[in-house]
């Protein structure tokens, strides 16, 4: 895995046991992940009191060290080896095994539909009282995390036209894989 300079000097700043004792490390981590998995992540996790004796600075720098870092591990589809061998250069023990443990939370693939359940409904009223009769499908895709064995369910509200539009999409994503593995 091959990191930019910025990134390895902001990962040996997170390595120093002066900078970062092991609550802060793991504070750290659970921003950097925070943020990149929470698209409304606040800035404000930084403020957390356990990090006031850093420079903001420094903190910051080391914060988007580690953001990387978890995207490219994710990017190159690291595996445990090859983790502990590039945590092992830049982190001591008691940090290399927050940060092994926060990585393995994040898993590896994407979910699964293994299947989908529909119902149409007829909204009468709105909230103003008003009436108006107006059909939506709910949309259930019950799929499956391959890997922590899960299986969630994600619901959606469409009207006829988005979900002609979904069909469709799905059509032509379809077609596509099928010319993909005809080649």
């Amino acid at each position: 895995m091959e990191l930019s300079e910025f990134v390895q000097k902001g990962l040996q700043l997170l390595a120093e046991p002066g900078s970062f004792d092991p609550k802060a490390f793991t504070l750290l981590l659970r921003a950097a992940f925070q943020s990149l998995l929470d698209a409304q992540a606040d800035e404000a996790v930084l403020d957390h009191p356990d990090l006031k004796h850093i420079d903001p600075v420094v903190l910051k720098h080391c914060h988007a060290a580690a953001a990387t870092y978890i995207l490219e591990a994710g990017k190159q589809r690291a595996d445990k080896s090859t983790l502990r061998c590039f945590l092992s250069f830049f982190t001591p023990q008691n940090n290399k095994n927050s940060l092994e443990i926060l990585l393995g939370s994040i898993g590896r693939s994407l979910p699964h539909i293994i299947d989908v359940s529909w119902r149409l409904e007829y909204q009468i009223k709105t909230n103003q009282l008003h009436k108006m009769y107006r059909p939506a499908y709910l949309v259930t895709l019950n799929v499956e995390n391959s890997d922590s064995q899960s299986h969630p369910e994600i619901s959606f509200s469409c009207n006829k036209e988005q979900l002609q539009d979904l069909v469709g999409k799905l059509k032509d994503a379809s077609k596509s894989l099928e010319r993909a593995t005809q080649l």
